[in-house]
């Protein structure tokens, strides 16, 4: 028999790890929109029919569905802070904390809708939201730091301020129309935290791009 080279074997080692990932995460963005449309009680054999994995595999990876409700919830929270990194090495200061901020307005919006699930899991959605706020404050802090070293801030501008002025934003979630009002509002904060009175940023929320309904 012909042995295989260490490249080929170590090639075909990888496979089933690269292929459990693939299936991870399709799982994982099938259950998110479950989860979001029809609650906790959604059938987890349906969720591994639409992500085209067995319920063997489904299982493998979360043993529970609190286990696969607090994955999704994560797995968000990770997106949201790692959007931050990204945007960082991509686009200038005020341009990126804009941009992240729309982001945040959004992971609500859908946090709001996945809310049901969160509260079947031990300790509820105040324990999964409350183990997110490190990250996510972090890296809102961090976005807008850049932008008072930048210069398009004013220095004498407390990042908490802004972090404080949108987050607040949120506790009107129940009211009609509270998602286009945020993004207004990511708008008016930045215009109203600019340097020397620069005015308003060329990007205003009206032009930014319509986020797409839940089912997307």
């Amino acid at each position: 028999m012909v042995a295989k080279s260490p490249t080929v074997a170590a090639s075909a080692s990888r496979k089933p790890r690269a292929d459990a990932l693939r299936n991870r995460a399709r799982i994982l963005q099938v259950a998110r929109q479950a989860f979001m449309q029809h609650g906790a009680e959604t059938s987890l054999d349906d969720i591994a029919r639409r992500a085209e994995v067995g319920a063997g595999t489904l299982y493998r990876h979360f043993p529970t569905r609190e286990a696969l409700i607090e994955a999704v919830f994560h797995t968000e929270v990770s997106k949201l802070a790692g959007a931050g990194t990204l945007l960082q090495r991509t686009m200038p200061p005020l341009d990126a904390l804009r941009s992240w901020m729309l982001l945040f307005v959004d992971y609500v919006a859908d946090k709001l809708l996945i809310l049901p699930a969160l509260d079947t899991v031990s300790g509820g959605s105040a324990r999964l939201i409350e183990g997110s706020r490190g990250p996510v404050h972090g890296t809102f802090l961090q976005l807008i730091r850049r932008a008072i070293e930048s210069g398009d801030l004013s220095s004498q501008l407390d990042p908490q301020d802004i972090a404080r002025a949108l987050i607040g934003t949120f506790h009107t979630a129940a009211m009609p129309g509270w998602e286009a009002s945020a993004r207004r509002i990511v708008d008016l904060l930045i215009a109203g935290a600019r340097a020397n009175g620069r005015g308003s940023h060329p990007g205003t929320a009206d032009k930014a791009p319509k986020r797409k309904a839940a089912g997307r």
